[in-house]
């Protein structure tokens, strides 16, 4: 087999003093309610051996599961408008710098708690602490994604939560495909672990997981490559796998 890592990105990644090599799994454009299974079945299947780990995006687990809100469904108020002034603006767009993700955050856990959050994150970074609103007010405000068309037009209209039961999902791909799973939100910026199958949180402490894609090896942009098959180095070389022409060990 033929391992692909995308521009930038290396191939060989050490976890717990163990080596593992990834190969950057290509998908069509998964698109809102399709079958997740039946996209690991396709892409991951063929590929897969005993020993592998596979880290998906949470994104296409979040549109398969219908897991959208769009932008018509927010009106934008005075507070959003207002609040979203004083937060930080990276060039990405991720966050509540946006209006209509700081809308989204009123929509989703209420008008006190945004204030709570905006004025605790203001107090705590004259001291250069960073990220307490989103402490404040939890994953499903700090995951949303979308409401973003500068690399895909498709995300321009739409927020994308994170997946629902990420646990449940992976252990049903192990269940179902035979395949270790991890779910990941990753971005150049940072990455959080969202869920396991039971098999591998046994075997590998949580923290530790996530350091299989600490440098988001499925890219920024329009690389499709949504899904990281992780394979042992000892299995990889026993194999007789090999690197695409160009790619970095």
């Amino acid at each position: 087999m033929e391992f692909y890592a995308n521009e930038g990105k290396k191939s060989e990644v050490e976890v717990n003093g163990k080596k593992y090599m990834r190969h950057s799994i290509k998908t069509h454009f998964v698109k809102q309610g399709e079958d997740y299974v039946e996209v690991f079945r396709k892409y991951v299947s063929p590929l897969y051996q005993e020993g592998d780990i596979v880290s998906t995006s949470e994104k296409i687990i979040a549109l398969c599961q219908n897991r959208v809100i769009k932008r018509e469904e927010l009106k934008i108020g005075f507070w959003a408008k207002f609040l979203s002034k004083f937060a930080s603006h990276p060039d990405t767009g991720y966050g509540v710098g946006e209006t209509i993700k700081m809308q989204y955050a009123i929509h989703e856990v209420g008008l006190p708690r945004v204030l709570w959050a905006s004025i605790a994150s203001g107090v705590t970074k004259l001291f250069g602490k960073k990220g307490v609103f989103y402490e404040i007010v939890g994953t499903e405000v700090s995951g949303l994604d979308g409401f973003y068309d500068k690399v895909w037009d498709e995300y321009g209209d739409i927020g994308i939560k994170i997946p629902e039961n990420p646990n449940g999902v992976c252990n049903e791909l192990k269940e179902k495909l035979g395949m270790s799973c991890i779910i990941v939100d990753a971005n150049d910026l940072g990455q959080e672990l969202l869920g396991a199958s039971d098999d591998l949180r046994k075997q590998i402490p949580e923290d530790e997981l996530i350091k299989f894609v600490r440098d988001n090896p499925s890219g920024q942009g329009k690389e499709l490559t949504p899904i990281i098959l992780i394979r042992p180095l000892e299995n990889f070389e026993r194999n007789g796998d090999t690197l695409a022409p160009g790619v970095q060990a």
